[in-house]
């Protein structure tokens, strides 16, 4: 089987590494990966100035998401990963200049602990009424129609809820507009927990004594173990996990890793795909003055970009593609000297609402997320900025960027000092945007796929954002070519 990848970020190098490993294993195959840019990883990218470990993009993946742990460990990466400091985390929201906690109990958007809500100046007395009268809410019928995440936390808490806590922390994971992002696609939990309780607030609370309940029983069984002569190995398995975990040397280690694994002579970067076509001999690709035909092709690229190479082959498929919705994001590391900041806020970091008018959108302090990464007596502040809403600082010259948040950071923190190195970098239209309707818009996506054999999608703006769901849907798309393949050479053999 010979295919064609495009697109050289996580999905498109999670692709490439299971062909090769069905490849080394003894299957017939064969690969080209094709890139545009002119290095692996996509927003994937590290760099190690000074020995601190700076992130360009992404600096780390969800525990509870098993690809990426899973991935690491077959590269040979186990020993690098290292979990968030969670004993150190903290959240701040700046609200009018002023850094307030995020109040004890709040569990994603929803207030489950009446106390901290009640004296958190988060949140105005009206707010906080509100949140207590939530309780009251009955079970909601199920309906068809997609609404947007702001319409669905102003039903239930109130626009404060969506301004201080919907709106932040949902920029930070998709540098998006609540006003546009899919209710059902972004909180599925929460949906479902509104048709069966109303109240969310009621719906997490069960879900809590659910998960005390299945702790409670596993720490039981752990203690059983324990007492038939396990000398307590069980326990690793029953310690709480961090909610995000990375490499040691940074996410680059991921990419240089599966980079490594792959056959050299087939991975060809700074070669952007122009054409794509469904022939009768196959899936022709152009790129340039290649021009090669394939029995598959992953298109692991933007969807934006799919929909421009996919148009000429399936208009509907096209049209869908294109219209899904990307954000562009900033961000910028700044290495200081650790005594130069002064005190600094406990916790991760903080998060700005639209309403505050600044160009961050959050700031974490990124020597105390994940330890072991930066030197001792150094510190690292890394900024967001862009989003939905800024897309014109794009456009702005790197000075004028470190300016701009170096001001927010000294009327914020009253940081003065200046930093010992900045880095400057631009992700345009990288972030998929998953809109009202999105899930309509996956199905028939799907559904016009299927319809073209050895055409397979992969990347984040289907079924998952995060690097786990990018590596997951990868291999994914590699396994399924791989067993269709199977198949036909099966069928294809005379019968005895």
């Amino acid at each position: 089987m010979k295919t064609a990848i495009i697109g050289g970020g996580i999905a498109g190098l999670a692709a490439a590494y299971e062909l090769e490993k069905a490849r080394a294993a003894g299957a017939p195959v064969e690969y080209t990966l094709f890139e545009s840019a002119d290095k692996l990883g996509g927003s994937l990218a590290s760099e190690i100035v000074d020995g601190a470990v700076l992130e360009r993009g992404p600096d780390s993946f969800l525990t509870e998401k098993p690809a990426a742990a899973e991935l690491c460990r077959e590269l040979g990466l186990a020993a690098d990963l290292i979990p968030s400091n969670d004993a150190a985390r903290k959240t701040w929201i700046l609200v009018k200049n002023s850094l307030i906690p995020l109040p004890d109990g709040l569990m994603f958007l929803v207030p489950t602990k009446l106390i901290p809500t009640a004296l958190t100046p988060l949140f105005s007395l009206s707010t906080k009424i509100r949140m207590g009268l939530e309780l009251m809410l009955p079970p909601r019928p199920s309906k068809e129609e997609d609404e947007a995440v702001a319409a669905f936390v102003e039903r239930h808490f109130g626009p404060e809820a969506v301004d201080r806590l919907a709106d932040p922390l949902l920029s930070g994971i998709y540098g998006g507009d609540t006003t546009q992002l899919s209710a059902r696609t972004v909180l599925p939990r929460l949906v479902e927990m509104e048709k069966e309780y109303g109240s969310l607030t009621r719906g997490m609370l069960a879900a809590h004594r659910k998960m005390r309940a299945k702790a409670k029983e596993a720490a039981k069984k752990t203690a059983a173990a324990g007492r038939n002569g396990n000398n307590g190995l069980a326990n690793s398995s029953s310690s709480p996990r961090s909610i995000f975990t990375s490499l040691r040397g940074g996410m680059q280690q991921l990419v240089d890793a599966i980079e490594a694994r792959l056959n050299p002579a087939w991975v060809r970067i700074g070669t952007p795909v122009s054409a794509i076509a469904n022939t009768t001999h196959g899936w022709r690709v152009e790129a340039g003055s290649i021009s090669e035909t394939y029995d598959a092709v992953i298109v692991a690229s933007q969807a934006w970009a799919a929909g421009v190479l996919l148009s000429p082959v399936d208009a509907a498929l096209g049209e869908d593609l294109s219209a899904i919705p990307y954000s562009s994001s900033i961000t910028i590391n700044l290495l200081y000297d650790q005594n130069s900041l002064g005190k600094l806020p406990d916790g991760f970091g903080f998060l700005v609402p639209a309403s505050e008018g600044r160009a961050m959108l959050a700031c974490t302090f990124v020597h105390r997320k994940f330890l072991g990464r930066i030197p001792p007596g150094k510190a690292v502040l890394r900024a967001f900025l862009g989003g939905m809403k800024n897309e014109a600082l794009l456009t702005e010259p790197d000075d004028v960027l470190v300016a701009t948040v170096r001001r927010e950071l000294q009327e914020i923190l009253g940081i003065q000092a200046e930093p010992e190195y900045t880095q400057v970098s631009r992700w345009r239209r990288a972030m998929a945007q998953y809109a009202v309707g999105h899930q309509a818009r996956a199905k028939r996506v799907a559904e016009r796929v299927a319809t073209l054999d050895g055409l397979k999608l992969a990347g984040n703006a289907y079924d998952g954002i995060g690097i786990p769901d990018c590596i997951r849907l990868g291999r994914k798309a590699a396994k399924e070519l791989l067993a269709s393949h199977q198949a036909s050479e099966s069928a294809a053999q005379p019968v005895a």
